[in-house]
């Protein structure tokens, strides 16, 4: 059973939206993610928008609003300006108030999806932005990542292993790497994806349906 945030216990905001951080460094395919979940979760009647983050750009939020996959206007921007964790960590009330906006927009809206910008392997989400978050990671980086332990690696309620279809062009142990996923997340779910291909993306969504919906 999900633990509720901080966010919903305080009563500090009456949202209604479950509210989900999608983390990771830079090219890991936070984006590209994204806009394989969004027609998987739309397609199971989860009514959702987007918040974006870069450091001082909408480049990411542009992307979502031309890619047709979304009504435009249920994708927000929000530029950080200086390190990308602040605003998802030290002081997310941007990216909180950009949320509440959406939710004022759209009534009945279920699922907001916060995209970090890219981060390094110590980003983490405050629990007083989201309720739930995922950390995304891909092959291109480096077998080496899980054994980094990082924060985002150990924290995450779910790790993304992304561009699988990259290990062998990379000398990249896929299976060694997803074993050593799994063994120093301790048990917190690991799965393996290829965003472009949509590869490993229901599983994702069934990962968020399931701990943060509650639907079947």
């Amino acid at each position: 059973m999900l633990e509720l945030s901080s966010r919903k216990v305080s009563g500090a905001s009456q949202a209604s939206a479950a509210r989900i951080g999608v983390g990771g460094p830079v090219g890991s395919g936070k984006t590209a993610l994204i806009e394989r979940l969004i027609p998987v979760l739309r397609g199971r009647g989860v009514d959702l928008a987007v918040v974006t983050n870069d450091l001082v750009t909408k480049e990411d939020a542009e992307r979502l609003r031309r890619s047709g996959l979304i009504d435009p206007a249920r994708v927000l921007a929000v530029e950080a300006g200086a390190c990308p964790h602040t605003v998802i960590r030290e002081d997310p009330t941007l990216n909180m108030a950009a949320g509440d906006d959406l939710e004022a927009s759209f009534p009945g809206l279920e699922l907001i999806i916060f995209e970090s910008g890219g981060d390094n392997l110590a980003s983490t989400f405050s629990l007083d932005l989201v309720d739930w978050w995922m950390f995304v990671i891909d092959v291109a980086g480096g077998d080496d990542i899980p054994r980094k332990k990082g924060p985002g690696v150990l924290k995450s309620d779910l790790l993304v292993v992304n561009k699988t279809d990259l290990a062998p062009y990379v000398g990249v142990d896929l299976e060694g790497m997803l074993t050593e996923a799994n063994a120093v997340r301790a048990g917190k779910p690991v799965l393996a994806t290829n965003a472009r291909r949509g590869e490993g993306v229901e599983a994702v969504a069934d990962m968020i349906c399931r701990a943060v919906l509650f639907h079947a």
